[in-house]
């Protein structure tokens, strides 16, 4: 994809002032056509990172709600290795401190044939361990994909100034041009004004498409994010159905034990 600037670069208009400008004209419009390289690249490199992490992400969340065995089964724990996806990383952090609580390990689990490791009771303190482990793995993917993201809002911003500040310059240079040649006609005009408004040109080329791949990479992170957080409340809601399960077992092994006395 060839960034916009460089197809504005091309145009005989453009060339035109281009010549016509002065030094800081010029070097102002160059510096624009690396920022709008930079920013091109940015939005190229992030947009297919973030495609690629929300359809894994998606991929990892249908395989965890179709996998109706434990949280540590060997399956889920091969499929969140392999996966990569901020949510398979969530999982990760969530079932290595569930597994310490187990005291088991991820690496003998998942490369073992057989059932998961059998859970037992956690209290209080431990489930909320495990909560604040996955508030903060939620917090870091979260830093992960604003990555960069910053660089554009901050484009966004500023290159818009800085054909602001070309223009002026040159529009100044070119009535002090006028003013020194003591002649006052449009001729002689036409070629400094052309020259300071390419600076404003080069700064609008680099801010819109800059403003719009922000709005889109933003957008995609929004999405990412909720997919976060939506999975750390499943894997807990999951966690405490478990927990249910392992407090049932418990109290018909208690039951049982009590009448084998009787």
């Amino acid at each position: 994809m060839v960034p916009l600037s460089f197809v504005v670069a091309s145009t005989p208009g453009v060339y035109y002032a281009f010549q016509n400008s002065d030094m800081v004209g010029k070097g102002i419009t160059v510096l624009l056509l690396v920022i709008s390289t930079f920013t091109w690249s940015v939005m190229i490199e992030k947009g297919i990172a973030l495609h690629r992490a929300k359809k894994m992400s998606r991929l990892f969340v249908a395989r965890f709600k179709t996998n109706k065995k434990s949280l540590t089964s060997p399956q889920l724990l091969r499929e969140a290795a392999g996966n990569g996806s901020p949510v398979a990383q969530i999982y990760n952090q969530g079932v290595e401190k569930l597994l310490e609580f187990y005291d088991s390990d991820s690496a003998t689990i998942s490369h073992s044939s057989g059932i998961s490791v059998r859970p037992t009771k956690l209290s209080d303190a431990q489930y909320n361990a495990i909560d604040a482990v996955l508030i903060s793995e939620v917090s870091r993917q979260e830093l992960e994909l604003e990555i960069r993201t910053g660089f554009l809002a901050t484009m966004v911003s500023v290159s818009p100034f800085f054909g602001l500040v070309g223009t002026v310059w040159g529009v100044m240079i070119a009535f002090c041009g006028i003013a020194a040649a003591g002649k006052s006609d449009f001729t002689a005009l036409a070629p400094g004004v052309a020259g300071a408004l390419l600076t404003t040109v080069a700064g609008l080329v680099v801010a819109i498409p800059s403003l719009i791949g922000y709005n889109f990479l933003t957008a995609t992170i929004r999405t990412i994010s909720t997919q976060l957080d939506n999975f750390s409340d499943e894997f807990i809601a999951r966690l405490k159905l478990e927990q249910l399960q392992v407090a049932k077992a418990l109290a018909e092994g208690k039951t049982g034990a009590a009448e084998e006395e009787e």
